[in-house]
């Protein structure tokens, strides 16, 4: 089955504050970037996920405030998550270092993003390309599929 895109309800999200209090007890901190962190962002996400999403965090923080959040430790990017990078009301992308993924701080940046997706005045939230992690945001978020939703957005970008 291809990528598909999914719809979160934003007004029924599960409070952020637990999560973020379970991860500074680990000594994470969930934060939105700004201006003087932007290189250090972009560096780690063009060297755990590539090019293709450097670019779009590159968008998402083009913006003031910025539409991207990262989960630092002992001073150092652990992860990251965006939305409204490729398209408005989208979110995503967002990767976790390989050796960081357990311990929520990937479920951290998901609802920062999705809160303040919320507070902007949006009703709904689309995932954008979810594939194998799917389940993660059906689970975490209740997000579903949204029908024929492939490629959508993505059907035009440029090959070589």
């Amino acid at each position: 089955m291809p990528a598909q895109d999914l719809i979160v309800k934003l007004w029924d999200l599960p409070p952020k504050e637990p999560v973020l209090q379970r991860l500074a007890e680990q000594k994470v901190t969930i934060k939105r970037v700004i201006a003087p962190d932007r290189a250090r962002v972009l560096q780690f996400v063009d060297k755990h996920f590539g090019a293709g999403w450097m670019h779009e965090c590159e968008a998402a923080l083009s913006t003031v405030p910025s539409t991207c959040y990262v989960a630092v430790k002992d001073r150092e990017v652990i992860g990251f998550a965006c939305f409204e990078a490729t398209c408005k009301n989208y979110f995503g992308p967002i990767g976790v270092a390989p050796d960081c993924r357990e311990g929520g701080v990937g479920t951290g940046l998901l609802l920062s993003c999705l809160h303040s997706m919320w507070e902007m005045g949006y009703a709904y939230a689309i995932i954008g390309w979810a594939d194998e992690p799917a389940p993660f945001y059906e689970k975490t978020v209740g997000a579903i599929p949204i029908p024929n939703s492939h490629p959508a957005i993505y059907k035009n970008l440029i090959r070589k």
